[in-house]
């Protein structure tokens, strides 16, 4: 059942509209747990948006399965995505800044107040996010060291590959998950994919891992696929940092999510005006690129890629 979480008026005779599809039991008991996917805050992230599609899909094909309550959210904003922008269009504004909101706010600080009034009462809030349009991430969920004792377990049935679970100094207090994750309703973070694109194999691992957990939690009976066991890290010293050095064109060497060896070359950067390697960029150490740069354009400092190192997921 399709329901409007927010209605505000725009200027033309236009409505702004943001809206769910609620998917109920045959049978609704009082204690239904209730999960809430939610994709589309940043309007060129669209990964989340087959995502919700293929969840709909199946518990339609089995609504007999459904024992529990899931909302779905796909296009939380919609300004962005109808016009290809990651913020929120004419206001320049990043919808990831504004929660919790003010419902006597302006019409941004009204609708984001309305999206965590709905949220509430959700027993897990999965909130999908892909890469912007100049990186590739392989599935992964990123976690708050303030909420890892009680995010990290429900992340590992998720079928991800990487929990990266970031320091406290780092967090934003105007994002949707802390806003959520403070009104204890355990919201994971998930990172996939790369903006303005659709990666299919992605959705689907993280469709498996949804129905795995929504059956681990009794919203889903039937059959779900085994899930994958995720590398988990919890120390900044995990993770190095490969930074482009001079701007130039770049040129990746190997794929994502390679193995590599210190001393590797993962790509070079050019100048296509003199033919020259303006750089190389080497592995600084043993470990796993779990981002790998998309847009080849960079300018000096660029973040080219990160690695894992081995030691992590030799554990």
């Amino acid at each position: 059942m399709v329901k409007t979480v927010a209605s505000v008026g725009l200027p033309v005779d236009e409505v702004l509209e943001i809206k769910k599809n609620r998917y109920c039991p045959e049978t609704e008991g009082t204690d239904s747990k209730r999960i809430s996917i939610v994709t589309g805050i940043h309007g060129d992230e669209l990964e989340g948006q087959f995502v919700c599609y293929e969840v709909g899909r199946r518990i339609k094909e089995h609504p007999e399965l459904l024992t529990g309550i899931v909302d779905i959210y796909p296009a939380m904003n919609p300004l962005g995505i109808d016009s290809i922008t990651r913020g929120i269009p004419a206001f320049d504004l990043d919808m990831n800044r504004l929660f919790p909101g003010n419902r006597d706010g302006d019409m941004t600080e009204y609708v984001a107040s309305k999206i965590i009034a709905d949220l509430e009462g959700s027993d897990v809030c999965v909130d999908i996010h892909a890469s912007n349009i100049y990186l590739t991430e392989i599935p992964q969920i990123r976690i708050n060291e303030l909420h890892k004792e009680k995010l990290v377990p429900l992340a590992k049935e998720m079928n991800i590959d990487f929990i990266w679970v970031h320091g406290a100094n780092t967090v934003l207090e105007a994002t949707l998950a802390h806003s959520m994750n403070s009104r204890n309703v355990p919201t994971l973070v998930v990172e996939m994919g790369v903006g303005m694109r659709i990666t299919k194999s992605y959705g689907y691992q993280l469709v498996d891992g949804i129905f795995h957990l929504m059956h681990e939690m009794g919203i889903w009976q039937g059959e779900t696929n085994p899930v994958r066991k995720p590398i988990l890290s919890e120390d900044p010293e995990d993770v190095s940092f490969l930074n482009a050095t001079h701007g130039g064109i770049f040129v990746p060497h190997v794929k994502h999510w390679e193995e590599l060896k210190k001393g590797d070359l993962v790509g070079n950067i050019i100048d296509p005006l003199r033919g020259a390697i303006l750089d190389e960029i080497l592995s600084p150490v043993d470990g796993i690129l779990f981002t790998i740069r998309e847009y080849p354009v960079v300018d000096e400092g660029s973040l080219i890629g990160r690695l894992l190192r081995k030691e992590v997921y030799d554990r």
